[in-house]
């Protein structure tokens, strides 16, 4: 379909630490493996993937920050609230820091229920419930 996202490629810091994290998260989601390489790894849902690469050791120097220019979050939908819970379930058994605890799950504002938490690069990534 013109205009629909065909794929979301992300560099990481550690590969094997990046798959661990998705792997469950995208699964969880309906997402499954569609590629696999030495150096990456990408997840397929329908026509869109999300591709996962090892950053290069001579670009390891500049950590990733959201808050500077380029990617700030990817947002996911969650099929329910109950699914949104039970990620956010998930994520603390994890130790995975979830953002915003105190306005939990109403981070993103009244009547938005949501999980927003970060992976292994601290990427925000956010899981809300369909309105």
């Amino acid at each position: 379909m013109k205009g629909r996202l065909h794929h979301v490629e992300i560099y990481v810091r550690d590969l094997a630490i990046s798959r661990s994290f998705w792997s469950w998260l995208l699964e969880s989601l309906g997402y499954k493996l569609f590629q696999e390489w030495d150096a990456g790894f990408s997840f397929l849902l329908e026509e869109t993937y999300i591709v996962f690469v090892q950053t290069e050791e001579r670009y390891l120097d500049i950590p990733y920050h959201r808050c500077r220019a380029g990617l700030n979050h990817l947002a996911f939908h969650a099929g329910s609230r109950k699914m949104v819970d039970e990620i956010t379930d998930a994520l603390r058994e994890k130790g995975v820091n979830i953002l915003y605890p105190d306005r939990h799950p109403y981070a993103g504002g009244e009547g938005y229920y949501a999980v927003f938490f970060e992976d292994p690069d601290r990427m925000k990534v956010e899981i809300t419930a369909d309105s």
